[in-house]
């Protein structure tokens, strides 16, 4: 099979049974496909759906344990681009890797489920699921209004989303407006002195991975912020993402399934 990202064609095998993969997208994709079975390996930050937590750990987002690739016999291994792609070029050389690209928006996020199938010979699985997807995305309600609205994901420090981004492009689809949706970049380090200029409708936070985070901590963020002037905090507009797990920083199916409802029910029910 040819590969954009390395451009050159992968020998990849008809079913592939020992599969590895370093995307906890990808990883969640698998198992709804029906071949988690086939999983021999995932990433430290595979934790969807919960039996890929179970599965053995060959790396992080950017590393991994070549040694232990070598005594899996992997027949093939999935990374996505973005963050990954030195990674997964590294290890072509070694292994038969093939890299699926980062969505960039909603669409790509199906898009991404049916090439999984194609890679791993399950298309008419691949095909039901995206069709499964896009009928839960014809379900999604849009708020009265368009609110702008401000992002933020601590990953090591405070990050919201460009142009380039999936996230950025849920909340168009929700008919809301994230704040940097026109710079030409998918993340952004994010000047918090730039957050009360903007003023937003609407501030959604996704704390680091795996944190004890709840809303007495986001509400003590904020005011130690200086932001409890902001229009976003009169009017109590400020939500915390739910559970420990990566929710709007996750491009899996479950983004559409369980984030773009939980995202346009809280701009549905904020007020401004």
């Amino acid at each position: 099979m040819f590969n954009e990202i390395l451009g050159k064609d992968v020998n990849v095998p008809e079913k592939p049974q020992r599969i590895v993969s370093l995307s906890p997208a990808i990883t969640e994709t698998l198992f709804m496909l029906g071949v988690g079975e086939r999983v021999v390996g995932v990433s430290a930050f595979c934790a969807r759906p919960p039996e890929a937590r179970k599965k053995r750990k060959f790396g992080s987002y950017s590393t991994v344990n070549t040694k232990l690739l070598h005594t899996v016999k992997a027949d093939l291994i999935f990374a996505i681009t973005g963050y990954q792609r030195k990674l997964a070029i590294d290890l072509s050389k070694s292994f038969t890797v093939y890299p699926l690209e980062l969505p960039v928006s909603v669409a790509g996020i199906v898009e991404l489920a049916t090439k999984v199938g194609l890679v791993t010979g399950e298309l008419i699985r691949a095909r039901a699921l995206s069709a499964s997807l896009i009928e839960s995305l014809s379900e999604i309600r849009r708020p009265a209004r368009s609110p702008r609205v401000y992002v933020e994901i601590d990953l090591g420090g405070p990050v919201s989303f460009g142009a380039y981004s999936y996230i950025t492009d849920a909340l168009n689809l929700l008919g809301a407006h994230g704040i940097f949706e026109e710079k030409r970049t998918e993340w952004i380090n994010v000047d918090l002195n730039v957050i009360p200029k903007e003023n937003p409708d609407v501030f959604i936070y996704e704390a680091k991975m795996y944190s004890h985070f709840d809303n007495s901590k986001l509400e003590s963020m904020i005011e130690k912020r200086g932001w409890n002037s902001l229009d976003f905090i009169k009017r109590k507009n400020y939500f915390l993402t739910p559970g420990p797990l990566d929710f709007l920083a996750h491009h899996g199916p479950s983004f559409i399934t369980e984030m773009l409802p939980w995202l346009s029910r809280n701009l549905r029910e904020s007020n401004y």
